[in-house]
């Protein structure tokens, strides 16, 4: 039995790794097989992670993350895990291909997906010219021509928002309507650079070696065209990875982790949470692994707290 497993290899899972290994915990943190690093593994260059004023490229940077928490000693197992059982004192874990495993403490770091228009190439272009992050990678897309997909108020924010790189800007939205609140929909509006296209699904994502446009099939005539472009954000949400746990942890209304406060106290002692799947607002790198910190911490102190505590 170990004393503290660790679930997601994201920013949040490696600094609580991290943190925890430092503390002489010796953690086991459980990967994945095939997403092992999270979402930055998709992303091409990061320029808003403090300590690289050159930026970094996203697999090298959870490529360091790794190895800066197995030099103190945490073991990485690249498995998924299957079930979890965190009903009692002991947490139990499922994986793939290795067994099962036991743990007095678990920190729950498993991240959360974007929704994804479901196109052939839209993987392929990840990182040339689709992203899913306008705050990860608007400036690459100065005097460009992009457009955002949505109709949500983070469809409208990340308009806003790249409106400070591009020149121009599509919002293309399904509907003849928009379901963001009336501020968010009032500043989109509003800016001269935004303009809407309504009735269209990109049905097509168009480019070699980088996008260079999207086919858009209008919802009501069934008509297509195409759209020549830069870049092609995609803001139709995000989906915390929480499957694993339905029906043990509360879950907050956003369908996130619900944690105590400032903590990262899920509703199950010894269950502790980080990351983006707590995390409804700002799913950056930056304030995941600081949530990994806090839920290193937590740990720290449940398991010196223990009157049994057992050697990992």
């Amino acid at each position: 039995m170990r004393q503290l497993i660790i679930i997601g290899s994201g920013p949040a899972g490696y600094t609580a790794a991290i943190y925890a290994a430092r503390a002489n915990f010796a953690p086991l943190l459980i990967a994945s097989s095939v997403e092992a690093g999270g979402e930055l593994m998709n992303t091409t260059e990061v320029e808003n992670f403090p300590g690289f004023p050159q930026g970094i490229m996203g697999p090298d940077l959870m490529d360091a993350m790794r190895a800066q928490a197995e030099r103190f000693g945490t073991e990485v197992l690249l498995d998924d895990v299957t079930s979890v059982d965190f009903a009692g004192d002991i947490k139990k874990l499922s994986t793939g291909s290795n067994g099962d495993f036991e743990a007095q403490a678990v920190i729950f770091a498993t991240g959360s997906a974007y929704r994804k228009l479901g196109l052939p190439d839209e993987d392929r272009l990840s990182g040339h010219g689709v992203s899913w992050c306008a705050t990860c990678d608007g400036f690459f897309f100065r005097q460009k021509t992009i457009a955002v997909v949505g109709g949500g108020d983070s469809a409208m924010e990340e308009a806003n928002f790249l409106t400070k790189f591009a020149d121009k800007v599509y919002v293309i939205h399904r509907k003849d309507t928009l379901r963001a609140s009336k501020i968010m929909q009032d500043r989109a509006r509003a800016n001269p650079k935004i303009e809407f296209v309504w009735n269209s699904a990109v049905s097509a994502i168009l480019g070699e070696d980088a996008l260079n446009g999207v086919t858009l099939t209008d919802t009501v005539t069934g008509a297509t065209r195409d759209l020549a472009l830069d870049g092609l954000f995609i803001a139709i949400g995000n989906d915390p990875r929480t499957h694993l746990i339905h029906g043990q942890l509360e879950l907050t209304p956003e369908g996130t982790i619900a944690v105590e406060g400032r903590t990262s106290k899920t509703s199950l002692p010894g269950v502790f949470a980080a990351g983006d799947v707590i995390d409804p607002s700002y799913r950056q790198a930056i304030t995941a692994a600081a949530s990994g910190t806090v839920a290193a911490l937590d740990a720290e102190h449940f398991l010196s707290a223990l009157e049994s505590p057992v050697t990992s």
